[in-house]
């Protein structure tokens, strides 16, 4: 970030501060965790609240060979405008009726089929395109939400899906699934769908499918499982620099920096009296004289209002506490006769590095988990980025 950037970001309300480099380390960790496996870093939801385009860029430069998204819209905003290598692939997963089945196959995604109403559509958008799409079909094998059921159902997919390929309209280019507990080490479903997905993937080899990659390893299976990695791994949130799961470990851990920090200027530092209420409801009455101070952040900004009264801030060194309701633009703190100057910063979180609370500390503040925290940060905050890329080169070699 530039001298001039950092004195703007200076004077903004509230920032985002994405560190870049944090991210391609991370990126780098999580590719040496599975050295067998291509990656594919998943920039859905504006890549959890950290903005896709910079952070593909990023994952990319760090040797990240496949992208995902959830939606079809992300992933053609990223082949249309994020300037990637073209021996990047991107894959979109979450497909509803009527979809952009057409404009995917002419940008050259990878698209997720998971029952025959989808295979018509793609098949019928392919012959509109005059070229094969690029398919995956996507095997349920315990999760219970998207997804071909094992048995006639998926008999009848690859059946079909492989007829179309032999016509010319698709290539089935993934075999694939999702962990349902992955995150919970031990729990029982995790072998029993490892054993689904190979009998499934195993039917469908046999019946002709050859896919470019099976793959059902998430996140936390990428960390601990590692004879779920198959040839593709997908890393969400350990990307960002988040545990998926505090039982599985802490981010430094697992050789991971938190990607965020979360900040706000002060709007206001008061001097009030004992027994005076604080925000709506008054849930929070001082305890005796005391300084309050105004952070100018609520949860229209995404700041969870089951914090209220228990999410931590740092301000000056010292960790303060959300007095009473978090309210949609703002809360305050109670800084205990500290008196900093209007405009000291406020970290809601970060790495830690300085002290400051954690992504997870504010979730389990909220009865929540942190993929929730970062990704809820709205778009009144603006994001400013730290050692930004300002072109992309190719990608190292796996």
């Amino acid at each position: 970030m530039s001298e001039t950037a950092a004195q703007w970001a200076a004077t903004l309300r509230a920032r985002a501060e994405i560190d870049l480099a944090a991210l391609e380390a991370n990126v780098r960790v999580l590719r040496e965790r599975a050295p067998g496996a291509a990656l594919m870093a998943v920039v859905k939801s504006d890549a959890y609240g950290h903005g896709a385009i910079p952070c593909a860029r990023a994952a990319v430069a760090a040797g990240a060979t496949w992208l995902g998204t959830a939606t079809p819209q992300e992933a053609l905003a990223l082949r249309a405008e994020a300037g990637l290598p073209d021996d990047v692939r991107i894959m979109c997963w979450l497909w509803t009726p009527g979809g952009p089945w057409r404009e995917a196959i002419e940008a050259d995604l990878d698209v997720s089929v998971s029952g025959m109403w989808a295979l018509e559509e793609v098949v019928e958008a392919a012959r509109r395109a005059g070229r094969p799409a690029r398919v995956h079909l996507k095997a349920d094998t315990g999760l219970g939400r998207n997804g071909c059921q094992p048995g006639d159902d998926w008999a009848e997919l690859v059946r079909e899906a492989l007829r179309a390929e032999g016509g010319g309209l698709l290539r089935v280019t993934g075999l694939w699934s999702h962990f349902a507990c992955a995150d919970e080490p031990g729990h029982p479903s995790i072998t029993a769908q490892l054993t689904r997905f190979r009998e499934m993937t195993a039917y469908a080899e046999e019946q002709g499918v050859r896919p470019e990659v099976r793959h059902i390893a998430n996140s936390p299976a990428l960390l601990t499982l590692p004879e779920a990695h198959f040839d593709l791994v997908r890393a969400g949130i350990a990307v960002y620099g988040i545990s998926p799961s505090p039982e599985l470990g802490t981010p430094a851990d697992f050789g991971l920096r938190p990607v965020m920090t979360l900040s706000a200027s002060l709007a206001l530092v008061k001097d009030v009296p004992g027994g005076h209420g604080v925000s709506y409801g008054h849930h929070y009455t001082t305890p005796g004289a005391t300084t309050l101070g105004l952070v100018p952040l609520g949860y229209a900004d995404g700041i969870p209002r089951h914090a209220s009264s228990a999410g931590p801030v740092l301000v000056e060194g010292k960790w303060r506490t959300v007095a009473g309701r978090i309210a949609m633009d703002q809360f305050v703190v109670d800084l205990g006769g500290d008196r900093p100057a209007p405009g000291a910063e406020a970290v809601l979180f970060g790495p830690g590095d300085r002290g400051e609370p954690t992504a997870e500390d504010w979730a389990q503040a909220a009865g929540t988990i942190a993929y929730e925290i970062v990704t809820r940060i709205g778009s009144r905050v603006p994001r400013v980025y730290r050692n930004e890329r300002q072109a992309l080169g190719r990608h190292p070699a796996r």
